[in-house]
């Protein structure tokens, strides 16, 4: 996912987006087609515009012409193919989900999604008793992350883990 609408915005069309991406200034530059997901439905729609505010980017698309048509996109999702960079060390949600999660030798979990926030983000994780449990993805936390074994390595403090 490279972004969601949040909401309208104005009564020409433009709507508020959360930018997920690196790079949005490319992801959603003028031109660009998204691909985007609502009810199990995909749509493309192509930016007309794009400026930020907020913390965010007003977009407004070539296929919606008013308020009416921005409000019925709220909730859609963007999505894009990921693009290759060997220089990158991060990884793709679609990556992370689904690994099962190790500590201290043993699989506890797995993987079942991912939560952006502002300054970091959390790996939602099920454990094997069925409970949920956040986990910051940061390097003390998450030490060792290998795609090839489908595991990620945890390292949580006391207390994170009990639900």
């Amino acid at each position: 996912m490279i972004g969601r609408v949040i909401k309208s915005h104005g009564i020409r069309g433009e709507v508020s987006v959360e930018a997920t991406t690196d790079e949005p200034e490319e992801r959603f530059a003028v031109g660009q087609v998204l691909t985007g997901r609502q009810n199990k439905k995909d749509r493309e729609l192509t930016v007309a515009s794009v400026r930020p505010h907020k913390g965010r980017l007003l977009v407004t698309f070539e296929e919606v012409p008013d308020r009416t048509a921005a409000d019925s996109l709220r909730g859609m999702q963007f999505f894009a193919e990921p693009r290759e960079d060997e220089d990158d060390e991060g990884f793709y949600d679609h990556e992370l989900e689904g690994l099962a999660v190790l500590h201290e030798g043993h699989e506890i979990g797995k993987v079942t999604g991912i939560t952006h926030g502002p300054h970091r983000n959390l790996l939602e994780v099920t454990l094997a008793s069925g409970k949920e449990a956040l986990v910051p993805f940061v390097e003390a936390i998450v030490p060792e992350v290998d795609l090839d074994e489908g595991t990620l390595t945890i390292t949580p403090p006391e207390g994170l883990l009990d639900l």
